[in-house]
């Protein structure tokens, strides 16, 4: 037994070893909830302070990557708009290279055949050496496309990287999806959502359902983009399958790949896309944006809420590789160019050659006429030179007549004479 005195009434009673274990019992527990509310209360405190620490710490570095990206996308800004000046400065030097031979040309058509046959050669040869080196050009852009093309689908992966992590937050709205769609289509739900976005997204896009089934097929939508100067951004080819549309015998997506890359080729669209709602349970066709190049070039599988998101994208990509589209365009035009002036060099020296056949056949003609002339003047001179000869010779004889001779051996004469010269004396 323990004697205790109470603190209030100062009377001692006793209790036994039970109830006096009890009494320290309650006493430490008291203490020990009272110290651990403390600490408790202490270490709420130290966390939330850490917390707020850890989010101004995340908060400054996160800062300071944008502030370093930001630089660094300035300067790579910088550095393609300086080449791309340049490029366009080597490309007018070029091409007011191209347009003095042109000049050239046109001025040494007036000069002698071999000299204008000798500088045609000449130029033949330049523009061989300017082709070839166009076309070492042109592997360039094209090795130079390639490894942008490489780039694009190294961010296009950290994208669908990206989605992947959104569609864990829109799987819950997946439900609510499918529930809104029990009124309409797929094709009419995706029809709707373009819609929603083409005045401010889209306003240049086409976006109409394929009705031409000419090749014995056709596609639901196609999508195509051009920029302002005609060329094709981005073109594609688009394919709706709902679950609700099957029959009681379940279909899988790659039942429909080989007709929609039939489709994509024969309406000849750059990319194929499946809009599906089959095979629901797959993980494999959940997970965000399918790409089943695979098996088909150009070929993805989505879900309806990636619709938006694919052609987003592959534009965003395409529009990226414009600039090398549009260089490629350039060397293509060119090449056709240097063509075409080669074909009218051809055709300016087939022309030539039938124009100098036909003036050396006449100058022919005319040498012929002119011998021809030379030798009826040839004989006129020689029946001439006769004529002169004879009047000669009836001059010598002429100078040769006297009254002598004439009278010689002629006595009638004679005496006619000598009658005449007497009379005559005396007349005088």
């Amino acid at each position: 037994m323990n004697e205790i005195i109470c603190p209030h009434c100062h009377k001692a009673f006793k209790i036994d070893e039970a109830g006096y274990a009890n009494i320290l019992k309650q006493v430490r527990d008291k203490e020990f909830a009272e110290e651990l509310n403390k600490a408790a209360a202490h270490a709420q405190r130290e966390k939330a302070d850490a917390i707020k620490l850890s989010e101004a710490n995340f908060l400054n570095r996160y800062q300071e990557a944008l502030a370093k990206k930001e630089r660094e996308f300035n300067e790579l800004k910088a550095q393609v708009e300086q080449s791309n000046l340049e490029k366009l400065n080597a490309r007018d030097a070029e091409l007011a290279q191209l347009k003095a031979k042109l000049t050239n040309i046109e001025t040494e058509k007036a000069l002698a055949v071999q000299t204008a046959l000798q500088s045609i050669e000449k130029e033949k040869l330049q523009l061989e050496n300017a082709l070839n080196t166009k076309e070492l050009e042109k592997q360039n852009a094209e090795s130079a496309l390639k490894q942008i093309h490489m780039t694009e689908l190294q961010s296009r992966d950290a994208i669908i990287q990206h989605h992947k992590e959104e569609l864990a937050r829109t799987k819950e709205m997946k439900a609510k999806l499918s529930t809104k769609m029990l009124g309409e289509t797929l094709e009419q739900h995706c029809e709707i959502e373009f819609n929603k976005l083409r005045p401010t997204a889209f306003q240049k896009a086409y976006f109409e359902k394929d009705n031409d089934s000419r090749t014995g097929s056709k596609g639901d939508f196609i999508y195509r983009e051009f920029d302002d100067t005609g060329n094709e951004i981005v073109s594609i080819m688009f394919e709706m399958k709902n679950e609700a549309d099957a029959t009681s015998t379940k279909k899988k997506n790659e039942d429909f790949f080989k007709e929609l890359d039939k489709d994509r080729n024969e309406k000849k669209c750059e990319y194929a896309v499946l809009v599906s709602m089959l095979e629901s349970e797959s993980e494999f066709y959940n997970s965000g944006i399918v790409d089943v190049s695979y098996k088909f070039p150009k070929m993805y599988v989505v879900r309806p809420q990636c619709f938006i998101t694919i052609i987003t994208l592959l534009r965003n990509a395409a529009m990226n590789s414009m600039q090398y589209k549009a260089e490629l365009a350039m060397v293509k035009n060119q090449n056709i160019d240097i063509t075409n002036f080669e074909e009218k060099i051809n055709k300016f020296k087939e022309g030539f050659a039938r124009n100098y056949d036909l003036a050396s056949r006449k100058f022919s003609e005319a040498i012929d006429g002119i011998d021809k002339t030379i030798k009826e003047l040839q004989k006129t001179k020689e029946a001439l030179l006769s004529s002169e000869n004879n009047l000669r010779l009836a001059q010598q004889k002429t100078d040769d007549l006297t009254i002598k001779k004439l009278t010689h051996n002629n006595p009638t004469m004679k005496a006619l004479f000598e009658q005449a010269n007497e009379q005559n004396k005396l007349e005088e």
